[in-house]
């Protein structure tokens, strides 16, 4: 099992060229399953998820490849129809594959995803949406069994009982192959879903888009068409706090600010500094970090679940009785232990993480956790007198491309080893 050693402290100082949205890519990719023509994904970063997802591809006989960041689909017919454990535990995304290709293919089979432990993350909203829909549900041997009704998926009027991206994704691709127009409600409004939205209308769909009501009238085929990802905001928004916490200064190329605003707004208040250098390239810098009093995680537009980690991690020789609070997930505070053996002084409570500041921060032997929440010990190891050893940084591949290569162009001692 791989790990990296960190020698601090370091100020992050260089450029970075963000990389393309992983969680925009996953589906988009998928959704390539609705049509049978080919088309070329390009900005797709090259990451464990990514690459796993291929192999799934693959492995129902999708003449797909993967290479130099770009997503080539030749032939995206599927001939097997069972997505098997071997692949799916893996990758919790790959259960947004069942609505696109119930549209297109009469029966389906896929096990029951894996991926990170951030509390249930259920997958019921995707499944009672798609019954709904005339699809026959059945769980056996850790498979969800998918087989529809009739010859076409029913549109329906429906009302997400929560917020999830997964779902609206999944159910989107899904409507767009059905008879007659589907409303959807309280759906999930992130850059990501907009990402999968324009490329399925770009392929033809009909699919429009209103505060949090999605409405998609049904075509009986798409016509695939090449497209360029999004940037990935939650790589951007981690680098921009590693920053924030060296006092450090890095020039972000491929930089979309629309995607961040919230965030960058309460970044701005706590001495963060931003400067334009061109089309999409912006400079951040800070001299002096300020706490904050509190931060609360909410769905987009709101500060985002997946930068939770990095802030507290941020505000560990800064904060003032600073409160985190996750709204989003439940057990998603899995990193705290390993903060803590940095001489972090935390203090949980149901929802919520208290961080009192302390002098200095000494380097540790810790372990990832999850994709995201991992960056955060990225952070406190630039921060840390001394060596951090991180293991488990498979967590890291699955969402940050090359994340020791852009460490180390920008000044950071980081060494990759097994």
């Amino acid at each position: 099992m791989q790990k990296v050693i960190i020698e601090g402290p370091v100020a992050l100082k260089g450029e970075i060229n963000i990389s393309g949205s992983k969680n925009a890519s996953l589906p988009i990719m998928i959704s390539t399953v609705l049509s049978k023509g080919s088309c070329l994904i390009s900005n797709v970063p090259n990451l464990r998820d990514t690459r796993f997802l291929v192999s799934i591809l693959q492995d129902l006989g999708c003449k797909v490849d993967f290479q130099k960041n770009i997503f080539a689909v030749h032939n995206s017919s599927i001939k097997k129809k069972s997505a098997d454990y071997e692949y799916v535990r893996q990758m919790r995304a790959s259960i947004v594959l069942l609505g696109p290709v119930i549209a297109r293919y009469p029966k389906f089979k896929i096990a029951l995803p894996g991926g990170c432990s951030i509390g249930t993350r259920g997958i019921d909203l995707h499944l009672e949406a798609l019954k709904l829909m005339g699809v026959k549900i059945s769980i056996r041997g850790g498979y969800v069994i998918a087989e529809r009704k009739n010859k076409q998926l029913n549109a329906i009027n429906h009302k997400f009982p929560k917020i999830s991206v997964g779902a609206t994704q999944n159910i989107v691709m899904a409507a767009t192959l059905a008879n007659g127009k589907t409303v959807l409600k309280n759906c999930a409004a992130e850059p990501e879903v907009i990402d999968l939205i324009n490329f399925l209308n770009n392929c033809g769909a009909k699919i429009f888009i209103k505060n949090r009501t999605i409405t998609i009238l049904g075509v009986t085929d798409l016509e695939l068409q090449n497209h360029e990802v999004i940037p990935d905001r939650v790589e951007a928004g981690s680098y921009i706090l590693a920053v924030m916490a060296t006092k450090g200064k890095v020039i972000m190329k491929d930089f979309e600010p629309n995607h961040l605003e919230f965030p960058l707004n309460i970044y701005q208040s706590m001495g963060l500094k931003i400067k334009r250098v061109s089309n999409r390239s912006y400079e951040f810098s800070c001299r002096n970090l300020k706490s904050i009093k509190k931060i609360t995680t909410k769905e987009y537009p709101g500060y985002p679940t997946d930068l939770q980690a990095q802030i507290i991690a941020t505000l560990l020789k800064t904060g003032i009785k600073s409160r985190v609070t996750e709204n989003i997930f439940e057990n998603r505070f899995i990193h705290i232990p390993e903060l803590r053996r940095f001489g972090a002084e935390l203090k949980l409570k149901d929802k919520t993480v208290e961080i009192q500041k302390v002098s200095e921060l000494y380097g540790a032997e810790v372990m990832a956790t999850d994709i995201r929440a991992s960056f955060s010990l990225i952070i406190a190891a630039m921060m840390a007198k001394g060596t951090t050893t991180i293991d488990r940084i498979y967590h890291l591949d699955r969402g940050y491309e090359d994340f020791d290569l852009k460490l180390k162009k920008c000044g950071v001692n980081i060494k990759r080893k097994k």
